[in-house]
């Protein structure tokens, strides 16, 4: 099978969605398939092997440039393909997080009218490269968003398309009202040239298929894999058996509930079970969280914890795995409903027990550890709505000392890269 899979890239940010995409074309290659990944609005990056393509379409500069000034859409070929070098985009799309609501609400319209927009020049570009070189037998997008080329592709090709949904939503909700309700309805009118959309949980294939009225025959769910090789049953670090360490790793952001986790360690830390226990945290923080983290700073020096928390910053594959391995229990208390929860697939591989609010994808995460192993009781759900519950479920699993170098290898297949590719294959395949 012949796969072009559209993946966005995020600035030079690790993205959850770019990890999984990565990670998902790299084992369908290994399965056989001819997967090419081809990165949009900017390179890529992840903390793995990047099998994308050297190549970024409807680069980041050009279609942001194209929205300021439309003229600039009649630019010649050699200049605008100059625009879209990926050594170009990455640095001058660093601080893509500062742009304002109102002109990404104004771009995101533009780009789901694909060829009627403003970036029509780019979406011809990728659809001629599409056509002229690539001719796949399928066309994954890697969300809705940028979704504007399929109307094209489905005049022009007998390629099957495909929309993995994968937080769709968080972007819309962060737009000014008129340009989400704008969105959704362009997304709506996108849904009937859909084969079918790929989900990695029930909870947000539901508030999809509301929200842009997906008919339920083209909903496929698919539980979410990672990459477990170097993160499952690993040597852990030497440890003082004494000490304890509550671990953070995600985006430093309000949404990741970093904050949370935050006021939770102060509430718990002087209780005499708690005393011994630091907090350890990792993850990309963007320039528009800079205030929000000095925030968080701030209540932990006011808390008298300055000597019990560290802070070790964006980390790649190498470090990630050393990270997870020198933690004792796990908390991203997202105050959103995550679609999909790779990191926690991430902590479960590295063998660190949990603690997740029961909403979104955590709950699905959760129940399949137990189908696949009776015996697994290292994760815990806390009422999402409840800092006490949050406080007395981190109390109970500090206590527990539930931590283990020894994975069930039931629970990496399950949650292995390989079983989740060929369940995306499986899907493709019967529509192809």
């Amino acid at each position: 099978m012949k796969i072009a899979y559209l993946t966005a890239g995020a600035a030079g940010m690790f993205c959850g969605s770019c990890l999984h995409d990565n990670a998902l074309a790299k084992a369908m290659l290994r399965l056989g398939h001819d997967c090419i990944l081809v990165p949009v609005y900017t390179p890529i990056r992840t903390d793995n092997e990047d099998v994308s393509i050297d190549r970024v379409f409807m680069g980041g500069i050009n279609v942001y440039l194209q929205q300021k000034l439309p003229w600039l859409s009649y630019l010649p070929n050699w200049l605008d393909g100059f625009l879209n070098q990926p050594w170009l985009i990455t640095p001058l799309t660093k601080n893509a997080g500062k742009t304002s609501p109102s002109l990404l609400g104004a771009l995101s319209i533009s780009m789901l009218k694909g060829t009627e927009g403003r970036q029509r020049k780019e979406f011809r570009r990728l659809l001629d490269w599409l056509d002229r070189d690539i001719q796949p037998d399928v066309l994954i997008f890697t969300n809705l968003l940028i979704g504007g080329a399929i109307p094209d592709v489905k005049k022009h090709s007998h390629a099957k398309v495909f929309v993995t949904l994968q937080g769709d939503d968080i972007f819309l909700d962060s737009l000014p009202t008129k340009y989400r309700d704008k969105a959704i309805e362009l997304m709506q009118k996108l849904v009937p040239l859909v084969d079918g959309f790929l989900i990695h949980s029930n909870d947000y294939a539901n508030r999809m298929r509301s929200m842009l009225k997906i008919p339920t025959n083209k909903i496929h769910v698919v539980p979410l894999g990672i990459d477990v090789a170097d993160l499952g049953n690993t040597p852990q670090s030497d440890r003082d058996p004494n000490s304890f360490s509550l671990g953070y790793l995600a985006r430093m952001a309000p949404e990741k509930g970093l904050h949370r986790l935050v006021d939770a360690f102060i509430a718990i830390a002087h209780n005499p079970s708690a005393e011994h226990v630091k907090l350890k945290m990792a993850g990309w923080m963007g320039p528009q969280h800079a205030e929000f983290w000095a925030e968080q700073k701030s209540k932990l020096t006011n808390a008298g914890l300055n000597d019990r928390w560290e802070y070790v910053g964006s980390i790649d594959r190498k470090d990630k795995a050393k990270f997870l391995n020198s933690i004792d229990l796990f908390c991203v208390p997202t105050t959103y409903a995550e679609p999909k929860g790779l990191f926690l697939l991430e902590a479960i591989a590295a063998g660190v027990p949990y603690v997740q609010p029961d909403h979104g994808a955590f709950p699905e995460l959760h129940q399949r550890l137990l189908n696949v192993s009776d015996e697994h009781s290292m994760g815990r759900l806390f009422r999402a709505d409840s800092m006490e519950d949050l406080c007395a479920k981190l109390l109970e699993s500090i206590h527990a000392k539930l931590r283990t170098s020894t994975v069930d290898p039931f629970i990496l297949e399950e949650i292995g890269i390989a079983k989740h590719a060929q369940r995306v294959l499986d899907v493709l395949a019967k529509k192809t």
